[in-house]
């Protein structure tokens, strides 16, 4: 079965795309809303010593605070204001769905369709502004007891960075609603995209600098662009494979017609929850992990001393959370997104059924047990690809931008933006299709 992206391949019409207005409109939405992005990485927070913070910034980039400035493209490493990025926003989008699966109250909500969807949005807002302000603070806090990076610490100094980076991370989640209702969808995960390949080419750069100097061998550099390249072709052989079920429709008679008989497949991906559980799994992990870092940092002792040490990226401990974080997020979302009793209930009542299977209760548990199998492969799929290239990476201490995780998002995101936009294109096509009938019928009369 052809994906998207090949289908948009062999039919893209660059004629219906200069016409397709909205679709044009859409696309420069999303372009400026995402420079207005990247510029905001680069307005540093008042009152910062920057050549103090990049001092400290080279000693932790290899660790936690660098798979941070991954995600929000850079801000982290100048302390911009977009530092915080939209991690808050995610994580306060996994809680709000977990407790959305054991209080009642919001399961209800979620059952009342677009109104309930707008009272949990907002209540995803205010858990957000909970957890940016946390966040904000602690960083405020971490970066005072850092020596000499703050030019005039206290208090008003802890409040203006804390309003600062709250403000922030709630523009972002701002600009990400406009991008999925104004611009081509996925304006979280594009804001994360942008931010990754923005900081692609430097990163590059470095790396081939640091193989002029010796730092890396050449081969290391070749063996990583062999397996970067490996990786994304794994990355969209998995994202395309499908487990398709068989569904038979029976005869049926409709007034004096008989229709025959049909066929058709119930597609099932492999990976279900696509980029969903790497990006919730390091959202999680980066808080603590954050504030224990820069309490080391500071001189600390004891236990968050402790967790900085063993949460540092490559250790173990870190691994092991990430990976199981990773294998949850994955089960969770796609039993979220996939409800195999609605999907039988919908082939019941369409009168389809699945050979050898009752319709009904025994039809969602078979869906149920092939869709938990699937996921099985899916878990571990995403698993491979997240740690096993970023424990090499990290061995070698090169650039996070060529690891698993973020190949896995700029990969994922591509394929789902040509879906979108293939999606816009047809939509635009069938319009024009309607519009000419119409015309025709007209004209007939």
């Amino acid at each position: 079965m052809a994906s998207a992206a090949e289908q948009l391949a062999a039919n893209l019409n660059f004629g219906a795309l200069a016409k397709a207005e909205d679709l044009k409109k859409r696309i420069w939405f999303t372009l400026g809303a995402l420079l207005v992005y990247r510029l905001g990485t680069y307005i540093p927070l008042p009152g910062i010593n920057i050549e103090a913070l990049a001092d400290i910034f080279k000693q932790q980039q290899a660790g936690v605070l660098g798979l941070f400035n991954m995600f929000s493209g850079g801000a982290v490493g100048r302390l911009a204001i977009f530092a915080l990025n939209i991690m808050p926003y995610i994580s306060a989008s996994i809680i709000i769905q977990l407790l959305t699966s054991v209080v009642p109250t919001l399961e209800a909500l979620k059952k009342e369709g677009e109104s309930g969807r707008k009272v949990i949005n907002q209540y995803t807002r205010y858990l957000t502004v909970v957890l940016a302000t946390f966040q904000a603070y602690g960083i405020a806090v971490g970066l005072e007891g850092s020596s000499n990076v703050v030019s005039d610490p206290g208090m008003f100094f802890r409040i203006s960075t804390t309003i600062t980076l709250v403000g922030g991370t709630m523009f972002l989640m701002w600009l990400g609603e406009q991008i999925t209702a104004r611009g081509i969808g996925n304006g979280s995960s594009l804001i994360i995209f942008a931010g990754i390949v923005a900081e692609l080419p430097s990163a590059i750069a470095g790396t081939l600098e640091l193989g002029r100097q010796g730092a890396v061998s050449t081969a290391l550099i070749l063996g990583v662009i062999v397996m970067s390249v490996a990786v994304i072709a794994f990355i969209v052989f998995m994202e395309r494979a499908q487990r398709r079920l068989l569904i038979n429709y029976p005869k049926r008679q409709v007034g004096n017609k008989v229709y025959e008989g049909q066929t058709s497949f119930l597609p099932l991906k492999l990976n279900t929850s696509g980029v969903i559980p790497p990006i919730f799994a390091s959202s999680l992990l980066l808080l603590p992990a954050t504030i224990a870092g820069f309490s080391a940092q500071a001189g600390g002792t004891g236990f968050l001393a402790t967790m900085a040490a063993y949460l540092g990226h490559g250790r173990p401990l870190y691994m092991f959370m990430y990976a199981a974080l990773i294998i949850f997020f994955a089960f969770f979302y796609t039993a979220i997104v996939f409800n195999p009793q609605e999907t039988a209930d919908n082939l019941k009542k369409h009168g389809g059924f699945i050979p050898g299977i009752r319709p009904g209760e025994r039809t969602a548990e078979f869906i149920d047990k092939v869709l938990s199998r699937i996921t099985v492969l899916g878990a571990g799929y995403l698993v491979l690809i997240c740690l096993l290239p970023e424990i090499l990476i990290s061995q070698a201490a090169l650039p996070f931008y060529f690891g698993g995780t973020s190949l896995l998002i700029v990969v994922s995101v591509t394929m789902d933006t040509v879906a979108q936009v293939h999606g816009h294109l047809l939509a635009h096509q069938y319009e024009g299709l309607v519009k000419k009938a119409k015309l025709r019928g007209g004209k007939r009369r």
